[in-house]
């Protein structure tokens, strides 16, 4: 590349840096065509703003920070450092969204209540806190096609299966060729956890799992295990899902 031409590469750069500075938040949001989430009392800019409150679905935080990463601009991307306050909890990370639309969380950390969850799944009173630790989230057409990281639930409520706490389970996240695979296993539960979960590009998942009753399991907690079928000889019920998201 001659002088010339870097010179005129950096100062369309620095014309883009200028012009991302200073362009309104807000304007910016009602250009986006029909946005899957909804932001309100936005303020500041593209490249440094806030909202105070936003929502995608069910989900919903409060007081959403973000400072743009300057040096992304130089490799087509758009990255972000976000803090956002749930109700309880808290979420921060650095987001990045390229040029095909694909958005890439990495360094997320965040502690969660379940509590708005319990619709999605379709489990009434679901509650408990979801901590997370994610070193790489990649979503491409709303979809995860890459995941290195951690879910780790704690005190977990369903009163499907108990009326009181489960206890703690946990779910290691890594990314494989085929696609986004998952351990599972409790951490302090009342049942004894270890299954696998695969998650596909296409969206088609599989989950299973042998479960058993601990020393301290309730006979209610018990009765629903014998409802998954004949015990192996560990005394392992297995339970298995398929579906496609």
């Amino acid at each position: 590349m001659t002088l010339r031409s870097r010179l005129i590469v950096a100062g369309c750069v620095t014309l883009l840096v200028g012009l991302v500075s200073v362009f309104p938040a807000r304007v910016a949001y009602q250009w986006l065509p029909a946005p899957t989430f909804s932001l309100a009392g936005i303020s500041g800019s593209v490249w440094s703003g806030r909202a105070s409150q936003a929502s995608s679905g069910n989900l919903y935080v409060q007081d959403l920070r973000w400072q743009i990463k300057p040096l992304s601009l130089f490799v087509g991307q758009l990255r972000y450092k976000i803090e956002a306050n749930p109700n309880p909890g808290f979420i921060d990370g650095q987001v990045s969204v390229n040029l095909s639309g694909a958005v890439t969380a990495s360094d997320l950390r965040g502690s969660i209540s379940l509590q708005p969850f319990g619709q999605l799944v379709g489990i009434r009173g679901l509650n408990g806190t979801l901590n997370i630790e994610f070193e790489r989230l990649v979503i491409e057409n709303g979809l995860p096609i890459a995941a290195n990281g951690v879910f780790e639930v704690l005190n977990l409520v369903a009163p499907n299966i108990h009326r009181a706490s489960v206890g703690g389970y946990r779910a290691e996240f890594f990314t494989q060729d085929t696609g986004v695979v998952a351990s599972v296993e409790d951490t302090d539960g009342l049942i004894d956890v270890a299954g696998s979960l695969q998650l596909s590009a296409d969206g088609t998942y599989k989950f299973v799992a042998q479960l058993a009753p601990k020393g301290n399991t309730p006979d209610s907690v018990r009765q629903q295990l014998q409802l998954l079928g004949s015990a192996n000889d560990r005394g392992q019920h297995e339970l298995r899902l398929e579906g496609q998201l």
